[in-house]
């Protein structure tokens, strides 16, 4: 992928002032003010000397350099101050536009199509665009600090170098030519650099989670894992700084050579400088103020070659990955009224993961008709899941038409699609906030705010309806480490089957949110869901079918195929996958209810 610096700099400046106009504008006329006082500090300062010049030959007084003095102390008072306002504003703006850039990624990622993140190089590219996220802004920012501080520096000290001896401005902007040139070399090592990172910076930070993270730390200990995922983390992380150390090495020596002529530039300036003074073209104060502003001159092209436009080169891959998330195709579709009595149907659905050669769904067809609880039950691998993320328009076919409530998926806005749908999939996650809000994350924080008492009524609701006998307030933090309390997997699992009935729905779903509890609540937990779908179309999807046979009709699925389809009387019936995983189970089942009685 090749970058553009300057297309990538020009596409940072509409998202920064999208993210903060008038802070940035401010931040702008700063730069601006700022700038023009170090001009004005130059020719105070040969005023200040020409005025000591011409007392010392007794052509003007004291008075005269004591006005001088006085002007050039009031400009550097004003110059220190506006560097610390423009400093600390600087800060502000480019906080404020960061917080406000991420948003806008994450509404990005909300458009594009689910099945998405199932793509490994689209996991790489996320996690480059979230490093980006940052330096959007400071992109954005650096480049009007360039143009609107340095810019107009070099524009007005550069009219008066001008008016003095043209060649010396024409002697410095040569000068940095050879140091513009490695940071452009720069800019494409560390682009390089960042492409190959990605993956292995994903890697390195999932060894450090398990090394640290809450969710892994009891396994890691008692499994005795820390040394294995500590050698991990090390080797990926030494491999990270020897990448980044190579790049590095590279573009210094570069640097070196380069800037080498940029220092001969700049001894060639000044005896340029020194011979116009003796030849009597420009006048002592000039020479002064001249000669103390070329230090500066050369200082600040190297700090804009070598700081400012080094660290954007530097971070030029981060930013255009950024920009290559937002240019991803969304998923799109036309608004629609779904209508419930039309139930869900799928007509030769087939399905491929991105990056996969093989199908994970094969030519599928089935109707779930309003007010009917099907179960879709297999081992795992056949399928289940996927054909749920596809019947709930989560995921479109790749080939085939899915309808939910008389809308294609296809065609249809995810919105339109998912406005009377709710599921609790097996893979629920345990929120570190308070239990309502747990349960009612269906909300937006605004509906949710002007509701309240009503929001509480039907959070309690819920948790009656998934029967989660907590006996802790509301408002209860669920997480020890923000200073709450922690649940039983039991209860998290009925916690994430009341967020689901939250959710008002015409359309409920359960993939296996009780793979991991015993047989028996199992049984209590989907015979209490079969209850609260009535009148519904509803899916209950798992691999145990002890609790399969409540549905009013089973859907038997094996390596992505519907192999069977019946009540649990009907399969049971006749010879086939069902009743060969029913006759393994039943032992099972028989053990677990004599164990559960025994205690």
């Amino acid at each position: 992928m090749k970058n553009s610096f300057i297309k990538t700099v020009l596409r940072t400046i509409p998202v920064q002032f999208q993210a903060t106009v008038w802070p940035t504008l401010v931040n702008t006329s700063l730069s601006v003010i700022h700038a023009l006082t170090w001009t004005v500090g130059v020719i105070a300062t040969q005023e200040l000397f020409d005025a000591i010049a011409h007392a010392a030959s007794g052509e003007a007084g004291f008075a005269d350099c004591a006005v001088s003095l006085l002007i050039l102390a009031a400009v550097t008072f004003g110059q220190q101050i506006l560097n610390g306002v423009n400093n600390f504003y600087w800060n502000i703006v480019g906080n404020k536009a960061a917080v406000r850039i991420k948003t806008l990624l994450f509404r990005k990622l909300r458009r594009i199509d689910p099945a998405t993140f199932e793509n490994t190089a689209f996991l790489d590219d996320v996690n480059k665009a979230k490093e980006g996220v940052f330096m959007v802004s400071q992109y954005c920012l650096t480049f009007l600090n360039i143009v609107f501080f340095y810019g107009v520096y070099f524009a007005s000290v550069g009219a008066y170098l001008w008016s003095l001896k043209p060649v010396l401005l024409i002697t410095i902007l040569a000068a940095f030519l050879p140091a513009a040139l490695a940071q452009a070399v720069r800019g494409k090592v560390f682009t390089k650099l960042e492409e190959e990172n990605a993956p292995l910076r994903r890697e390195n930070e999932h060894y450090q989670n398990a090394l640290c993270d809450r969710a892994y730390i009891k396994e890691t200990r008692i499994l005795g894992a820390f040394r294995f995922f500590n050698k991990l983390f090390s080797e990926t992380l030494s491999l990270l700084n020897r990448k980044t150390w190579k790049a590095e090495r590279k573009t210094g020596l570069l640097s070196l050579a380069l800037n080498t002529v940029t220092f001969a530039g700049m001894a060639v300036s000044a005896y340029l400088l020194f011979d116009a003074t003796m030849a009597g073209e420009i006048t002592v104060g000039a020479f002064a103020a001249v000669f103390n502003a070329l230090g500066m001159v050369f200082g600040i092209m190297q700090e804009i070659v070598n700081m400012h436009i080094g660290q954007m080169n530097q971070n030029l891959g981060k930013v255009a990955n950024f920009f290559r998330v937002l240019d991803m195709p969304e998923r799109e579709g036309a608004p629609g009224v779904p209508d419930l009595r039309k139930g869900v149907t799928a007509e030769g659905v087939s399905f491929t993961y991105p990056g996969r050669d093989e199908p994970s769904v094969k030519n599928v067809s089935l109707t779930l008709s309003d007010g009917e609880t099907v179960a879709i039950v297999g081992e795992n691998g056949a399928g289940k899941s996927t054909l749920v993320r596809l019947l709930t328009g989560l995921y479109r076919p790749s080939d085939g038409r899915v309808t939910v409530s008389g809308l294609d998926t296809a065609e249809t806005d995810p919105a339109s699609l998912y406005q009377r749908t709710s599921a609790v999939f097996q893979n629920y996650h345990c929120y570190k906030m308070t239990l309502s809000e747990n349960v009612a994350i269906s909300d937006t924080p605004r509906a949710s705010a002007a509701s309240g008492s009503e929001s509480e009524e039907r959070v309690q609701a819920a948790l009656r309806d998934a029967d989660a006998d907590l006996d802790i307030p509301l408002d209860t933090m669920l997480s020890p480490e923000y200073d709450g309390t922690d649940l039983s997997g039991g209860q998290w699992h009925r916690v994430a089957i009341a967020r689901g009935l939250y959710r008002e729905n015409g359309f409920i779903v359960l993939d296996e949110p009780t793979s991991a509890i015993d047989p028996i609540e199992e049984t209590r937990i989907y015979e209490q869901f079969r209850r609260l779908a009535e009148g519904k179309c509803a899916v209950i999807v798992t691999h145990r079918l002890g609790s399969a046979k409540l549905a009013h009709k089973i859907i038997v699925m094996d390596a992505g195929e519907i192999i069977d389809t019946g009540t649990h009387e009907e399969l049971l019936s006749r010879p086939g996958k069902y009743s060969e995983m029913w006759a393994a189970q039943a032992q099972w089942y028989e053990r677990e209810i004599m164990s559960s009685a025994f205690l």
